[in-house]
């Protein structure tokens, strides 16, 4: 497992490629190419790029993420390499170009918040499930760590920019007693901790003790965290209870253990090792469970929230969905389509049905999702060479296991 977390994705690239765009691929000459192209100058500018491309990108395991994965013989069929490298560039400024949602993601919500506060409205506020904010800060403060490991630049920058911004909206359902205030002083503590350990692993300035302590952390206490907010979620109409989170957290520090003094078999100390990054994922899944669960109990107090933010959430996260689903990311895709069809597109929906926004409003919405996951369907499978969308996802949940 030690070698799981320590070795970085970006190691294994060479220095004149830039990881930034495609930091899933990896880069393995070929002896016999690389002669021929050395020989053969045009050919090295044609050919033998079209060969990197076939080597570099494979589906990639879901547990094995953040690791060089096996080339994987006849994944990719590649009809034109120039195609093939304009929707590789392409994706690539689509994740970039999520960062302007995220921006301003929780903007609106947060001067909405601002507004209630001041005119001492505070009940508006219990709209906003701090248990649902809590879970998105969680997941954005763990796949941090997890895109930081694999140095990718655009979706750094959106997980650092979803932490911040959540965490104001927390300080705000602090501030309106909606959030017990404990429980925001230790939010507080581990935001801060994770956000300086986590820039100083990129710049590679940290011990590697220190970080997979922190590592560690995120496992078990997203581990513990995930049973207890979705048991929470549904209090009063299940009991309260801590069980759910403690028997996690007894299990999570046992496998933690276990897999670093050596107790465990290869695959199940990578097993172990991924589950930070899935933990992460699911606790960022169930954000939007949360939320509309507390749409269901209070619809009148739906009202508080922004359909603005949920519109930018819908196009934020569907703004990654063509990366993650060109580089066979199994993982990030599964995250960002959730996202963007039940955090943004399902609280769009839920306020249409409560009257909160208008038809235009709704039916632009629906639209424009569609079209943008049916475009990122065809062209990936265009690129591919498939015969259909259905090949393109089976490769992605292939690559997965």
């Amino acid at each position: 497992m030690a070698k799981y977390l320590l070795v970085p994705l970006a190691a294994s690239s060479p220095p004149a490629y830039n990881s930034s765009l495609c930091p899933n691929y990896h880069f393995l000459p070929h002896s016999k190419s690389l002669s021929f192209a050395l020989s053969k100058p045009f050919y090295c500018k044609t050919q033998f790029s079209l060969t990197s491309l076939h080597r570099r990108l494979s589906p990639i395991p879901a547990l094995d993420s953040d690791v060089p994965s096996p080339l994987h013989q006849g994944s990719v069929n590649i009809k034109s390499s120039r195609t093939f490298e304009q929707w590789d560039s392409w994706t690539a400024k689509f994740s970039g170009a999520a960062n302007i949602p995220f921006l301003v993601l929780q903007m609106p919500q947060i001067i909405l918040n601002a507004q209630n506060l001041m005119a001492g409205n505070k009940t508006a506020l219990l709209a906003v499930p701090w248990l649902g904010m809590f879970t998105g800060l969680l997941g954005n403060l763990s796949l941090l760590s997890y895109f930081v490991k694999k140095k990718e630049k655009e979706v750094i920058v959106v997980q650092t920019l979803g932490v911040i911004s959540i965490y104001i909206v927390i300080s705000q359902l602090a501030m309106a007693e909606a959030m017990p205030l404990p429980h925001f002083v230790a939010t507080s503590v581990v935001v801060a901790t994770g956000l300086v350990l986590n820039f100083f692993n990129y710049l590679g300035k940290l011990n590697a003790g220190v970080w997979r302590f922190w590592e560690d952390f995120i496992t078990v206490g997203g581990l513990t965290a995930l049973p207890q907010v979705m048991w929470s979620t549904f209090v009063p109409y299940i009991p309260h209870s801590i069980l759910p989170g403690s028997i996690a957290c007894v299990l999570a520090v046992a496998a933690v253990i276990m897999a670093r003094t050596g107790k465990l078999s290869e695959k199940g100390a990578k097993f172990v090792g991924g589950l930070s990054g899935w933990t992460a994922t699911l606790l960022f899944m169930w954000m939007p469970v949360s939320q509309m669960w507390t749409n269901f109990l209070s619809p009148d107090n739906i009202k508080g929230l922004s359909a603005f933010s949920m519109l930018l959430a819908m196009m934020g996260n569907g703004l990654m969905v063509p990366r993650a689903l060109f580089i066979r990311d199994f993982m990030w895709f599964t995250g960002s389509t959730w996202a963007a069809l039940f955090y943004g597109y399902g609280n769009i929906l839920c306020m249409y049905c409560f009257n909160s926004i208008s038809k235009e409003f709704f039916l632009a919405a629906t639209i424009g999702l569609i079209s943008w996951i049916g475009m990122a369907l065809w062209r990936d499978t265009v690129v591919y060479g498939h015969s259909s969308p259905l090949t393109s996802l089976k490769e992605l949940v292939v690559g997965s296991t």
